[in-house]
């Protein structure tokens, strides 16, 4: 009797200073008028911090977007998981997931994210409390990190594109309806030539629509399997093989262009990172929490960050 309540009051109490451990900070970090809000939580001083870098789309700290019903949860899951390890987790919604933005987003380019991110580095890299900062980019992320690595020790790589965005597109519309892509294909050397598309198939307009081009021609300048070749520091490249956005090969691909980083494809991972065992699974993981995310992803990256 006296084993068992001396078990459980180090059950309760480990618990209960388990959570205590781990600090969270609310931050606001300002690229000019453009606030990046975000959440830093951490458990000791001197830890490695992963900055996260969000996909395409209005993507907040946790990996929701509300306005498409997405709530996976994806990031907050992510961020529990490594913080569990004591290592330190910043994430921020994305400068089209705040509201206070909302004035000041006409004419985004990529390259706005980019600077975004680099406020961001700038911000902890005077902290003193890190022992390394590494980048997660995620999907489009992965690019945009991609840009950003000066004062970055470590680089990571989670479903990022092995392709210009171009080639992703017309090779996604083709496999739909050929007639499109062929369209897309042309109106894209419209767009890299002169700058715009003059004239768009009402089929295609809600991609192709003036307001969308410029964010387009700059994406498409920036080729990943070129500005892989320039990262001087560790990188690790991940994909999931249950994927449906980005596939494995685009995974395959920067690692042909960068032949010392290590390459991981990671077992029924999906691209919000959740554990798919049942392929009707895939899609549901997007609109729910309730999925876990891979374990097989997390060990991968804690043997990265702590190697």
């Amino acid at each position: 009797m006296i084993k068992f309540i001396t078990y459980l009051i180090i059950s309760i109490f480990g618990i209960t200073i388990s959570f205590a451990q781990v600090k969270s900070e609310e931050i606001i970090i300002k690229n000019q008028a453009i606030q990046l809000a975000g959440t830093l939580t951490y458990v000791a001083q001197e830890s490695p911090l992963i900055i996260w870098v969000h996909g395409s789309g209005p993507v907040d700290r946790n990996g929701n977007q509300p306005a498409q019903n997405i709530k996976a949860n994806y990031i907050k899951q992510f961020r529990e998981a490594v913080n569990a390890e004591d290592i330190a987790f910043f994430s921020y919604d994305k400068r089209t997931a705040n509201s206070k933005n909302i004035a000041l987003l006409k004419d985004v380019l990529i390259t706005d994210f980019i600077t975004d991110l680099e406020q961001v580095i700038h911000h902890f890299k005077n902290d003193t409390g890190f022992s390394e900062i590494i980048l997660a980019g995620h999907s489009q992320g992965s690019l945009i990190a991609m840009m950003a690595l000066e004062n970055v020790d470590k680089y990571i790589s989670i479903a990022g594109a092995g392709e210009t965005i171009d080639q992703t597109l017309i090779r996604q519309i083709t496999a739909q309806n050929p007639p499109f892509g062929k369209l897309t294909e042309g109106y894209l050397k419209e767009l890299k030539e002169t700058g715009e598309i003059k004239q768009v198939d009402p089929n295609l307009a809600s991609l192709f629509a003036k307001q969308n081009q410029a964010f387009l021609a700059s994406w498409i300048a920036i080729d990943p399997l070129k500005e892989i070749k320039k990262i001087t520091i560790p990188a690790l490249l991940l994909n999931g093989d249950k994927d449906v956005q980005v596939e494995v090969s685009n995974a395959q691909n920067l690692k042909k262009a960068k032949p010392d980083a290590k390459l991981v494809i990671i077992k029924n991972m999906n691209h919000v990172l959740k554990d798919i065992q049942k392929d009707e699974d895939n899609m549901k993981s997007y609109y729910s929490s309730e999925y876990p995310i891979s374990k097989q992803l997390i060990q991968t990256i804690l043997e990265f960050v702590k190697q």
